[in-house]
């Protein structure tokens, strides 16, 4: 089954390396990945989608549970949650199929970014199963000379949204320690 996992990762040099070592080390494969800075300057957001069983996936959350760079993790598959992705297009187009094109670009709710006939430039955000379709009809009017995707992006729609941990606190120092 596919899951789409958000990750909180501390802002540190290797930190996304390590946890997509984590992957492949043992096997996994993500099928896609994006991370950006959050609203706190010392934490990213990283989002991937990966496939398994419900116990590869526990084991894969586990794992990365204990990654000293990790700060909070969450399956989002196991609730409910938006899910969108980007797709950018550059299209070849002809002169008879420009309105045609442009009007499954507005009706799919995306944007023309660039008319040229040689490279159409068209930006749509969906679910991956809109994007699949508007891809495959779009297919039929123009050549696709190339496709960029994001991968999924997603929130949970839980009321309590994925952030940082409290700190953990220090240990108690004993009598003498300074």
């Amino acid at each position: 089954m596919r899951h789409i996992i958000a990750i909180l990762l501390q802002n540190e040099a290797g930190a996304l390396n390590r946890v997509a070592g984590l992957f492949s080390t043992r096997g996994y494969n993500i099928e896609s990945l994006s991370v950006a800075p959050t609203d706190d300057p010392t934490v990213s957001r990283l989002t991937l989608v990966t496939s398994g069983s419900d116990a590869v996936i526990q084991q894969i959350l586990n794992q990365l549970n204990k990654l000293i760079d990790v700060v909070n993790v969450l399956d989002m598959t196991r609730g409910e949650h938006v899910e969108r992705e980007l797709i950018l297009l550059k299209l070849k187009v002809e002169a008879g199929q420009t309105d045609a094109v442009r009007g499954q670009v507005v009706r799919s709710g995306g944007r023309v970014l660039d008319p040229a006939l040689e490279g159409f430039i068209v930006e749509l955000t969906a679910s991956e199963a809109e994007i699949d379709a508007f891809l495959e009809e779009l297919g039929r009017r123009a050549q696709l000379l190339e496709v960029v995707r994001s991968g999924a992006l997603g929130l949970s729609r839980s009321a309590r949204p994925l952030r940082a941990r409290a700190p953990r606190p220090e240990p108690a120092r004993g009598a003498g320690e300074g």
